[in-house]
This record gives C-alpha cells, structure tokens and sequence, in this order.
C-alpha cells in the first residue's frame, strides 16, 4: 500500500470540486435550499396568527356593539372583512373560508346589557385547524371586562362591575374538541400525492433518459401529447389508489368526519393528480439525471410543506409568503380536501379553488409538451 501523497489528495479534490461546479442544477440546489429553509422558518412560520379575518353580523346599531367591535379591532387578533345582513350570510362566509370568525351581537344587546340580565354575544370560530385559532379564542376571554368600560358610566357604572356586563360564548365550528388529526390527516392527502407521484414521475422518465430507451420512443411517430398520456396513465391509478387507501384510514383509524362535499372532492383529487403527474413530467425534461430529478421535485415538495397551510396556519405567514403560498397548487388542494370533509362544502365554495387547480394543469401540461417538442427536434 502507497503512503499518504497530499498532492493526490488535492488533485482528487480539484476534480470533484470541478465536476460539482459542471452540475449547476446540484450546485444550486445546495446553495439555494439553506437560505430558503432559513428564510420560510425566520421571516414566514408563525404560530399564532393575527388579524383574522372576521365577519361581523350586528342585529341592533348601538353604542355597545361600536365599541365591541372596536376592542376586537384592537386585539390585532380580528380584521372585520365583511358585515352580514342575516345568519344564514354569516354562515356561507364562516362555510367557505373567507372568514375565520363571525360575530353575532344579538337585538336585545344593549337591553341585557342596561337591565344586568347577563347579555351575550356569539363568537364563531373555523376551528378546522385549532392552531390557527387558539390563540384569538383565548383573547376573547379580556373582552367582557374591557370592552365597554368607557361606556358604563354614571348610574350604568354598576353594570361594569364583577360579574362582567356580557359574555363571550365562543361555538368551535367543524372541529370543536380541537381534535389535531382532523386537519393533519386530510392535509396529509396532498403532501403524500405529492412526495409519490411527482417524484415517482419525475425519475421513470429521466431513468429512461440515462438507459437509452427514451431514444427508442423518440424514433417512434407517437406525438408529444401521446407519450404524456401513455406514460402518466399508470400514475393515476397509483394516486387513486393512494388516495382510497389515505381516505379510508382517516375514516377508520383517526374518525375523521366526512361532511360530504364529493364532487368537489373528487373533481379536486382529478385535478391534483393531473398536475402533479404533468409537473413530475416537465421535471424530467429539464433534469439530465435522476439525481438532479430528485433535487428538483424536493425544491417543489419543501415550499408545498411548509407554505400551503399543512404543518403551520395559512394566515400567520406573511403577506408576501401567503402570495407564494398561493401559486403552489397543495395550498388548493389542501382548502378543497378539508373544506369537503370537516365543512360538507359544495362546488358554489369551492369554485376558486377547482379554477387554481385547473389553471396549474393547463399550464404544467403545455409547458411540458412544449419542452418535450424542443427535446424531440
């Protein structure tokens, strides 16, 4: 056995640092990663979001209900987005996710309030993720005390004191034992057909690419179009399977409730699927090794973890990672998947999110076929 040569050592090592800097795509991909994770988890997680958005229905114009809504405003935990003009309005906001709370302060208000007859205000809130709202439910607790101190005064003064003018009862909506897995396991659909079919897709292609055999195809009269379909065909049966396996096991071991909502959900689960298989394609296109294939579909699958409201709440990430959050197609799902299952939605709810999901389709499909056109000629 030769001794120890340093000089070997560093030329082994210039070589390896050289052929690193050839492999841009891995180059980047360790550079870029860190400074992504360090990014999302310092400036976009946080767990307990403020200025939710809040709809407010207001059966009688007094005093009272002013300064109720102002100490909500103030709070920084409530933003009043919308004014309901009866409950069932209330209720399609809270149903189909433009407001996470909706406060009902009832006609004899201010009445039960003068007389000392224990007034009440109804307080709901979208508990489908407990995270995203326990923080806000514990605030209200201050609200009975604080709200009209400036308003109880003179004869009305005794009315502020213990017991509280009013209290806050506070209805958990579509998951009030603040049970984790009924938002956990449904989101859980979303990432698992993401980490398999596309990568799954992403590496059959580019191991075709590396073999050979793509050149074989390549010589055959078989349209772009055709190939997609050809070979993407296997995956959507892996993903419905995928997805009776996942639905059956939230329903079986976890008791999550499914609320309804099926066409929507199986029109979302088509879609999802579609997208996430054209996507695996287009990687392919681009990678010129499954390593780099892997990398890339990795580079997708972190974002879609960490930004589409699967591990940490949607509105506690700031507006410029919510905007992202917004491209990445998980996020729709995830809203589609859950608001069937824990909220019964019908397609009248979830119309914007179906329309994300067919607007990624559409443009994954096309940018692929064309990129695989251009490998073609």
């Amino acid at each position: 056995m030769k001794g120890l040569s340093w000089n070997r050592v560093v030329a082994v090592f210039i070589k390896e640092f050289k052929q690193l800097t050839r492999d841009r795509i891995t180059y980047a991909m360790m550079l870029a990663i860190p400074v992504i994770q360090l990014t999302l988890f310092g400036y976009a997680i946080n767990t307990e979001p403020r200025h939710l958005p809040t709809a407010v229905l207001i059966q009688e114009d007094s005093r009272y209900a002013r300064s109720i809504t102002a100490a909500l405003k103030n709070s920084l935990y409530f933003d009043f987005v919308a004014q309901a003009r009866s409950p069932a309005e209330l209720d399609r906001l809270l149903r189909n996710g433009e407001a996470q709370f909706a406060v009902t302060i009832p006609g004899d208000f201010s009445r039960r309030v003068a007389r000392g007859d224990r007034a009440q205000i109804l307080v709901e809130a979208d508990a489908t993720d407990p995270s995203a709202t326990g923080g806000a439910v514990a605030a209200l607790a201050t609200l009975p005390g604080q709200a009209l101190r400036r308003d109880l005064t003179g004869a009305m003064a005794a009315r502020g004191q213990t017991p509280a003018p009013f209290e806050v009862v506070v209805h958990r909506r579509y998951n009030p034992e603040a049970i984790t897995a009924y938002n956990i396991v449904p989101g859980l659909l979303g990432i698992i057909l993401s980490l398999t079919l596309v990568m799954m897709t992403a590496l059959s292609v580019t191991r075709e690419i590396e073999r050979g055999t793509m050149e074989s195809l390549l010589s055959t009269p078989v349209e772009p179009l055709e190939v997609m379909i050809g070979k993407l065909a296997p995956y959507v049966l892996v993903g419905l399977v995928q997805t009776v396996i996942i639905l059956l096991m939230a329903a079986t071991l976890f008791e999550v409730p499914m609320g309804g909502g099926w066409i929507g959900l199986s029109a979302g689960i088509g879609l999802f699927i579609t997208g996430s298989l054209a996507l695996g394609f287009l990687i392919s296109t681009v990678a010129r090794s499954q390593l780099q294939a892997m990398q890339m579909s990795f580079f997708y699958i972190l974002p879609s973890i960490l930004l589409s409201g699967f591990m940490f709440p949607f509105r506690g990430m700031p507006a410029w990672a919510q905007w992202i959050g917004e491209v990445i197609p998980v996020t729709h799902f995830l809203r589609v998947v859950r608001g069937s299952l824990l909220k019964g939605q019908d397609l009248g709810d979830q119309w914007r999110e179906l329309s994300a999901l067919t607007a990624f389709v559409l443009v994954v499909t096309a940018v692929a076929m064309a990129r695989y056109r251009r490998t073609l000629d």
